[in-house]
């Protein structure tokens, strides 16, 4: 039920009627839920281990020394996670088992979704496939690790706009709903300049055009950490825009490199579809003309009176030919 669509086809290029095109995509689909599921099952017998492993940092950067956060005024606020109602701790843990299964799935499904789109592309552009998912989930995993890095400055921010004589509850539901969007934003945010370049080895954009875009995307990208960050404060806005900013210029140099060995290797590679090449209209040597026979005479021809004229006009040919 798995096979691949694909494999069924003998169309040397790759077409695919709609029906093969939606089994395919349901199989694709099929593996990467299968992958993210059976890591999400191991995430449940690891809860306990990984729930600390989240929690961990911010307890130590906002935890109250004692234990709880309403043991009257502090000269620094503090902050308790707590679990609300009988069936918080079972809702927490599958929220907190599915987000490990998507992180930790992230190259099973990057594999899927760039097998579902390379048949599309020509024979030259398939090469990319490996690069896609080598490169695609090791940005992913960053992008989620700089947001579990910037956890504790992000709660440390929040709670110290707290008056010293209030008290900090944090509903475990929520604070992992803060982490699960930072951690899939941050990932996905990450695989921009991925994008990028995979549009310029497909031929849709040129590094030239990208690098014309900096200044819209550097403010763009600001404007999505501003977004995407829960504080907004400028600490944990610029540890998100930081990165994605120099990772976007490294795609940009990436492309232009890329675009000037296309140029080299083809001097017509940057023309566009209706866009006619340059025409070399240089005469050139025709070198040693080469005589041709003429072709043999109908025997009607060849039996006709030399004295006729007309016949050796024609030179032997008939008016056909």
């Amino acid at each position: 039920m798995l096979k691949s669509a694909r494999k069924q086809e003998k169309d040397p290029e790759g077409r695919m009627p709609l029906a093969a095109h939606l089994r395919e995509l349901r199989n694709r689909l099929l593996k990467s839920v299968l992958a993210i599921g059976v890591i999400t099952i191991i995430a449940m017998w690891q809860y306990p281990a990984i729930a600390h492993f989240i929690t961990g940092p911010v307890i130590d950067a906002v935890g109250c020394p004692n234990g709880t956060a309403a043991a009257g005024p502090r000269t620094h606020p503090c902050a308790e996670i707590t679990a609300n109602g009988l069936l918080a701790p079972f809702t927490i843990m599958l929220k907190l088992s599915l987000t490990t299964g998507m992180v930790l799935a992230s190259p099973v499904w990057l594999y899927q979704l760039w097998a579902f789109l390379a048949p599309g592309l020509h024979k030259h552009e398939k090469k990319y496939a490996l690069s896609f998912v080598g490169a695609g989930a090791p940005l992913f995993l960053a992008g989620a690790y700089l947001a579990y890095a910037v956890l504790p400055t992000t709660a440390g921010a929040l709670v110290g706009l707290t008056p010293s004589e209030w008290a900090n509850l944090f509903p475990a539901d929520e604070f992992l709903d803060i982490v699960t969007r930072m951690v899939l934003v941050f990932g996905v945010a990450f695989e921009l300049p991925l994008l990028l370049v995979l549009l310029n080895f497909g031929g849709v954009l040129t590094g030239r055009r990208i690098m014309s875009w900096w200044r819209f995307m550097v403010l763009g990208i600001t404007v999505f950490a501003a977004l995407a960050t829960p504080t907004g404060d400028p600490l944990t806005m610029s540890l998100l825009a930081a990165p994605i900013v120099v990772l976007y210029f490294g795609a940009a140099g990436i492309c232009l490199f890329n675009d000037r060995r296309r140029k080299l290797g083809n001097p017509d590679a940057g023309l566009s579809d209706d866009e006619a090449s340059v025409l070399d209209l240089t005469p050139g040597d025709v070198g040693e003309i080469e005589p041709v026979a003429s072709g043999r005479m109908l025997p009607e021809q060849a039996s006709g009176d030399p004295s006729d004229g007309e016949s050796h006009r024609r030179g032997g040919f008939d008016d056909v030919t």
